[in-house]
């Protein structure tokens, strides 16, 4: 997307549609260091809330955004505010959030690890937005540490607590993630969440497994037999089962629209060859070869996928 720092897309989201996304973070700025982060290891690990852009700068690019021609509804099904690592660190989320709804009339939603749900602001900020997706990787503190490796004195029991008392208070739409990597966090799965997830009030609970190269090599998905098994078990929904739409991108440049989108949102070369071709160009290999070439761009091989996404030093500027 030409010229725009904070906004991206709108990208395919099996559960939201078509997001336009929102970051008010700087690149991998986080309080987690996920083993199964898509975006890579984390640059900056921090859990102190920072306003680290004016909230005048990102709605500027909202409205010009909004202001652009757009196909009918919009283009998008709900704006996303997630970033580039924990969107509550930043600390006039609010605000954002509030000013966000003042121009749409889409839904609002905020992803989050809920690691600051403890915080009395935070709690104060996210009831602004109209959806609000925490994530769940652990039962027990052992499991937190491997899984989610968190800052400092950052702990599971009250993490889990405050996602909970978050849970009964907040008054908008709470979908609960449960994001599982095989041999990690998968036995005793169901027995090890389903006493937490009898604490928590949600509205959808969506268990999710990695399917782009992770932060870690050695991080494996589970199959998919077993993910649907698991959420039988838990009265969930495997988020294999959703379908998800296309990316889109406001750059007429091809190369500068691919590079826009996988600074926070990795691609395959499948979903950049559906892409181009939705642009009107059929034959992805220049590109593809250009992003090979790029030493800004990351090409992992996983799982016989080619995915591309930005260089951790290049997402951090």
């Amino acid at each position: 997307m030409a010229d725009f720092q904070h906004l991206f897309g709108p990208v395919p989201s099996r559960r939201l549609g078509r997001s336009l996304g929102v970051s008010p973070i700087p690149g991998k700025t986080c309080n987690y260091a996920c083993i199964y982060c898509q975006l890579g290891r984390t640059d900056h690990m921090t859990n102190t809330r920072q306003p680290f852009y004016p909230v005048e700068k990102i709605t500027g690019e909202l409205d010009r955004w909004l202001a652009a021609d757009k196909e009918p509804g919009g283009g998008f099904d709900v704006v996303t505010v997630v970033g580039e690592g924990e969107p509550t660190l930043y600390a006039d989320l609010g605000t954002l959030l509030r000013e966000i709804r003042r121009r749409t009339d889409k839904p609002v939603a905020v992803i989050t690890n809920g690691a600051l749900l403890y915080d009395p602001e935070v709690v104060r900020d996210l009831m602004e937005a109209d959806i609000v997706l925490p994530s769940l990787d652990a039962w027990d503190e052992a499991t937190f540490r491997k899984i989610d490796r968190p800052y400092g004195r950052l702990n599971w029991e009250e993490t889990v607590r405050s996602l909970a008392d978050f849970s009964h208070r907040y008054h908008g739409q709470l979908w609960l993630e449960l994001m599982l990597v095989d041999g990690v966090n998968t036995e005793g799965a169901s027995e090890g969440f389903r006493p937490l997830l009898e604490k928590i009030r949600y509205d959808r609970l969506y268990l999710n497994t990695p399917v782009r190269p992770p932060a870690e090599k050695d991080v494996q998905p589970v199959p998919p037999e077993r993910l649907h098994r698991l959420a039988e078990e838990l009265g969930g929904i495997s988020i294999d089962s959703l379908t998800s739409g296309a990316f889109a991108s406001e750059a007429a440049d091809d190369y500068e629209a691919v590079t826009g989108i996988i600074r926070r949102h990795p691609m395959n070369q499948h979903e950049i060859a559906g892409f181009l071709a939705s642009r009107g160009e059929n034959d992805p290999a220049p590109l593809l070869r250009r992003l090979e070439q790029d030493p800004a761009v990351e090409a992992v091989d996983y799982k016989g996928f080619i995915t591309y996404r930005l260089r951790p030093e290049t997402n951090a500027q």
